[in-house]
């Protein structure tokens, strides 16, 4: 009779224990660990989502795979023998290192969302719209987004960037121009055709937003003409003067860039573009601690907003792609 010849690895195991381990299914190794660690097939079934008796076959099945009795079973208690205790110390150790392999193999993801104030004129027009793309583009990144008149102040740690109108104050932020933005009348096309010349705002309903940087006083004095003394309508958002020029109330002077959506669609129109002086300045800002400089989510945001900021408008700002104290 010829004998076998046990052929050992380099580690010191033979070749039919690794056979006898590649028998071993990974239900019944889940199935071990659970037990083994409850110390009950009936919370061991609960956990692994089989009845009571699969539980058992499967313990069963891996007990004469594995050549050893794993349990001492009572009526009243289920407790791990020796080679129990060594084996699940190592089953749960290996388990341990396949979730963290998954986890190194997923992408990086930002654990806390990116909280981005903004101006809310800006997120209703502008941001909004487009925040999809971004989502789309990022999907490992949540965003938290938050809008009112007030700037962030970033010692409070509620805020990671925010989207300031107007000129920022001087601070030890980060502050990035955006966009050159142009103010011109705005209205619906139905008054647009009673409004041939600068003059004929004179008889116009003209909408006043108080909270703009430049107002209809700034814009008649660019054109070389007397402020109108009066108003038909005032509001303190930008966003409800829009709002209000596309019902037809009267005549809104608006950014360009906030009012992308209406003009496209033909619900607004500008009358006078080429036959008045359009004021043009930088209305908002990127505003961020340096210390997030290196954040991967800020510098995907910025890098998405400048993008999308450069496709909709051709004055983008000459600093816009840099920071200043």
């Amino acid at each position: 009779m010829t004998a076998t010849k046990e052929i050992f690895t380099p580690d010191g195991e033979s070749n039919s224990l690794i056979k006898q381990f590649r028998r071993v299914p990974l239900t019944a190794l889940r199935v071990f660990e659970s037990a083994g660690r409850t110390g009950s097939f009936a919370a061991a079934a609960r956990e692994v989502d089989l009845s009571p008796s699969a539980v058992s076959h499967a313990i069963r099945k891996l007990e004469d795979s594995a050549g050893m009795t794993l349990f001492v079973r009572t009526t009243r208690s289920l407790e791990l023998t020796r080679e129990g205790r060594l084996l699940l110390e190592h089953v749960q150790r290996g388990f341990e290192e396949m979730r963290r392999g998954f986890q190194r193999a997923q992408p990086e993801q930002r654990v806390a969302p990116l909280r981005l104030h903004t101006a809310p004129t800006f997120a209703v027009q502008w941001l909004m719209p487009r925040l999809t793309g971004f989502m789309a583009a990022h999907p490992g990144i949540a965003l938290q987004v938050s809008a009112d008149t007030d700037y962030a102040t970033f010692e409070d740690d509620r805020h990671d960037i925010d989207i300031v109108y107007g000129v920022p104050q001087p601070s030890r932020h980060a502050q990035i121009p955006l966009v050159v933005e142009e103010l011109t009348p705005l209205c619906s096309p139905a008054l647009a055709a009673t409004i041939g010349s600068v003059r004929d705002l004179y008889q116009a309903p003209l909408i006043q937003s108080d909270g703009q940087s430049v107002q209809w006083g700034g814009w008649f004095s660019a054109n070389g003409l007397a402020t109108p003394g009066d108003f038909a309508l005032a509001f303190d958002r930008s966003s409800m003067s829009i709002a209000a020029a596309v019902d037809g109330l009267g005549v809104a002077l608006e950014s360009t860039l906030l009012a992308e959506r209406e003009l496209a669609t033909g619900r607004l129109v500008a009358p006078l573009i080429g036959r008045s002086t359009t004021v043009r300045y930088v209305a908002h800002y990127l505003v961020h601690p340096h210390s997030l400089e290196q954040d991967t989510a800020t510098a995907l945001f910025k890098r998405w907003l400048l993008g999308e900021l450069a496709r909709g408008a051709p004055h983008m700002a000459a600093a816009g792609a840099g920071a200043s104290e």
